[in-house]
C-alpha cells in the first residue's frame, strides 16, 4: 500500500521524533517553539507528545 503523501503529520501522533527534519518541522511548529527547545524538552521529559506539551504550557 502507498503512502499518503496528504497526511503531514507524525507517523505516531503520541511520540515526537526528533530524528526526522519533516517531524521536527512540525512539532516546532505545533508547539511553537525552536528546534532546539524541542529537543531539549525530548532529554527532560522524553518522547511522549502529551509530556512535552504539558512541560511547555507551565
Amino acid at each position: 500500500m502507498a503512502d499518503n503523501l496528504n497526511n503531514r503529520g507524525p507517523q505516531d501522533a503520541s511520540k515526537v521524533n526528533v530524528g526526522e527534519d519533516w517531524e521536527v518541522a512540525y512539532w516546532t511548529k505545533k508547539f511553537g517553539v525552536s528546534a532546539e527547545e524541542l529537543k531539549q524538552a525530548v532529554k527532560q521529559v522524553g518522547t511522549s507528545a502529551e509530556a512535552i506539551g504539558k512541560h511547555f504550557n507551565k
